[in-house]
């Protein structure tokens, strides 16, 4: 049976936030409030959970939900290396809502879907969030909605759309209707790479540009590569096809109604909910 507590009451809070963090622990949803949208979260090292947390929202393997982390030290083993101008990105804008895309650190024993050997991560900015992950660790989370509807700005939205199909409702009250920004940093190890916005949201480019200067690719830049592989997937096997059609870091942006990363990132992004 599915509870809500609410997080406005200390007591609700602690009992709230112990009773998600055990249900995660046994491959159970829980939905949080994030600074962007509610995000449904799964333990991210439990494939179990995560299959658990696509169903809940009718998604497939092809579109993997993000990965919400606690502290930035979590980024740096979650991913395979963290780009000198990414650390300046996430000292400007962590914990907010920017969902960054990276190579995944290849040791890690997860299946968060076709990830494609990447993962979209990101620093909530809010303290239950926040509070929940310093006690579990990475949390996949992808927007608190059915795929296809509007993203939930609150628990009691949340639990129209999910239902049962989650454990925990974590009751942070309102919360803003702005998905996070979600862009792609794993091609900057490559010879002239960029980083490339694959959603826009709470992070303007205006901001990410004050940043990256020139290392952000410009939209005609973007179309090109998204031009380049609709040739690439026309030219290629069925097979091929459905993987070229959906890259690891268009997955981050699957979701791109003003939902969550959610981010879902690998994700839509919001990888962010993702939050």
């Amino acid at each position: 049976m599915s509870r809500i507590y609410d997080c406005a009451e200390s007591a609700q809070l602690v009992t709230g936030l112990k009773l998600a963090a055990s249900s995660l622990g046994r491959g159970e949803l829980v939905v949080i409030p994030t600074d962007t949208v509610y995000g449904v979260a799964a333990d991210a090292f439990s494939p179990a959970a995560v299959r658990a947390l696509l169903a809940a929202k009718g998604r497939g393997r092809q579109q993997p939900p993000p990965v919400l982390v606690a502290d930035v030290g979590t980024l740096h083993a979650l991913a395979e290396s963290v780009p000198a101008i990414v650390t300046e990105l996430v000292a400007a804008f962590w914990p907010g809502g920017l969902t960054i895309v990276l190579n995944a650190q290849p040791s890690l024993a997860w299946d968060l879907g076709d990830t494609h050997g990447t993962v979209a991560v990101r620093m909530p900015d809010n303290p239950i969030a926040l509070a929940l992950l310093r006690e579990t660790g990475p949390l996949a989370v992808s927007s608190a909605n059915l795929t296809g509807l509007p993203s939930a700005t609150s628990a009691a939205d949340a639990e129209l759309m999910l239902g049962t199909s989650v454990h925990i409702y974590l009751d942070g009250g309102p919360v803003g209707q702005t998905a996070s920004t979600i862009i792609d940093a794993s091609r900057l190890s490559g010879p002239g790479g960029k980083v490339h916005v694959l959603r826009d949201g709470a992070i303007s480019r205006e901001q990410l540009r004050g940043i990256l200067g020139d290392l952000l690719a410009e939209d005609d830049e973007a179309a090109r590569t998204e031009a380049a592989a609709s040739e690439a997937a026309a030219e290629s096997t069925p097979s091929e096809a459905a993987a070229a059609e959906s890259t690891p870091s268009e997955a981050a942006a699957a979701e791109s109604t003003p939902s969550e990363d959610a981010a879902g990132a690998s994700a839509e992004p919001e990888a962010g909910a993702g939050g």
